[in-house]
C-alpha cells in the first residue's frame, strides 16, 4: 500500500483489552500491526495486569501503538469500554487479546463500510483456534454452522435482528469492524457484564443502520482454558451464575423494547432457560433456597420445561448426591 493510498483511507481504531496473557497479548498486536490496511491505531488497554506489559509493546517500535494502564483492576467490561471511548478512528475493531486477524481483515472488511454510508458493520466468519494456536478444522466447521454463517447470504442486510440475535451470526468481540460515532459506549450498562458483545450487538440492531456479511474465514478465535466458553461449563460455578445473571439482564431488556415485539417470545424462552442455568449454578455453590425461586420463576414462565422441572427436583436431594448426579 502506497503512502498516498494510506492517507487516502480512514483511520481504524484496533482495540485489545488485555489482562495478564503477555504470550497472547504478543501474538494479537503482531496480527494488528501485520494488516496490510495501514492506517491504523492500535490501542492496548491493560487492567493492571500483575506484570506490566509495557516492555513487550515498546518492543514493536510501533508508533501507531497507544498503551493505557489502570491503577487497579477496573473489571473485564470497564477496561473494554476505556478503549472503545479511546478511539479516534472512523471505524473501531475489537481484537481480544488471546485472538488473531489475517492480514487482510480490515482491507476486506473497511471497503464496503466506505462504499455504503448506512452500514454500521461489516463482518466475517471465524477459524478456532486452540491453546499452540493451531487451527481446529473440526471445531471451526462447528463453530460456523452453530452461527448459522455457512446459511448467510453475503452482502449487505438491512434488516438482521434475526442474524444478530437470534442466530447470534456477527461476532462483535473480534470479527468485525464497526462505524466509529453511532454507538454510545456509556449506554452499555454494567449488568451485561461478559455479554457486552451480545448488547453491542442489539444496539447495533434497532440503529437503523444494515450490515455487510463477507463469507471469509480472517480472523482467528482461539479457544484455551481461560476463555469464556470454557469456563461456563460446570466445574467453574462462579462463571457459570456470573454468565446466567447477565443473560437474564440481556434478555429482559429485549423483552422491555417495542422494536423487538415480533421475537419476543424466543428471549422469553432464552429468559426461562438462563434462570434455569442461574438456579443450577446457585444449587451447585450451596445456595438452594434461592435457587428454587429461579426454577420456580422459570416454570411459571413456560409450559413445561424438563431441564427445569428436573432441576427443581434435584434441588430437594442432598447435595453429595446432587453434584454426584451433576458430575460435580
Amino acid at each position: 500500500m502506497s503512502f498516498l493510498t494510506q492517507l487516502s483511507n480512514p483511520l481504524v481504531s484496533v482495540i485489545i483489552p488485555t489482562y495478564n496473557r503477555p504470550d497472547y497479548l504478543k501474538q494479537a498486536i503482531d496480527s494488528a500491526i501485520k494488516q496490510t490496511y495501514r492506517n491504523i491505531e492500535i490501542i492496548v488497554s491493560d487492567n493492571c495486569s500483575p506484570e506490566s506489559p509495557q516492555i513487550l509493546i515498546e518492543s514493536f517500535s510501533d508508533s501507531r501503538i497507544k498503551f493505557w494502564r489502570h491503577n487497579q483492576n477496573i473489571g473485564m467490561l470497564a477496561n473494554q469500554m476505556n478503549a472503545f471511548k479511546m478511539a479516534k478512528g472512523k471505524y473501531v475493531a475489537s481484537l481480544h487479546d488471546d485472538d488473531m486477524w489475517n492480514e487482510d481483515f480490515l482491507a476486506k472488511l473497511v471497503p464496503p463500510l466506505e462504499e455504503n454510508p448506512d452500514l454500521i458493520l461489516a463482518f466475517c466468519d471465524q477459524y478456532i483456534i486452540d491453546a499452540q494456536s493451531n487451527i481446529n478444522q473440526i471445531g471451526t466447521e462447528i463453530n460456523t454452522r452453530s452461527y448459522k454463517r455457512d446459511l448467510l447470504t453475503p452482502g449487505i442486510h438491512k434488516s438482521f435482528i434475526n442474524i444478530g440475535l437470534i442466530d447470534k451470526s456477527i461476532p462483535t468481540a473480534a470479527g468485525c469492524v464497526i462505524r466509529n460515532g453511532l454507538i454510545d459506549w456509556d449506554s452499555i450498562p454494567s449488568e451485561v457484564g461478559g455479554l457486552w458483545d451480545l448488547y453491542l450487538t442489539y444496539l447495533c440492531c434497532v440503529s437503523g443502520y444494515g450490515i455487510y456479511y463477507l463469507p471469509e474465514k480472517l480472523s482467528l478465535y482461539r479457544e484455551h482454558q481461560q476463555t469464556e466458553t470454557m469456563l461456563s461449563g460446570r466445574r467453574n460455578i462462579q462463571a457459570k451464575i456470573s454468565k446466567a445473571k447477565s443473560e437474564i439482564f440481556c434478555y429482559q431488556k429485549f423483552t422491555e423494547d417495542i422494536r423487538l415485539q415480533e421475537i419476543h417470545p424466543h428471549f422469553r424462552q432464552q429468559w426461562s432457560e438462563s434462570h434455569t442455568t442461574l438456579g443450577i449454578g446457585l444449587m451447585l455453590d450451596q445456595q438452594t433456597n434461592i435457587a428454587r425461586s429461579y426454577f420456580w420463576q422459570a416454570l411459571n414462565k413456560q409450559k413445561f420445561n424438563l431441564r427445569t422441572l428436573t432441576a427443581l427436583i434435584l434441588s430437594f436431594i442432598p447435595s453429595k448426591l446432587t453434584n454426584k448426579l451433576l458430575g460435580v
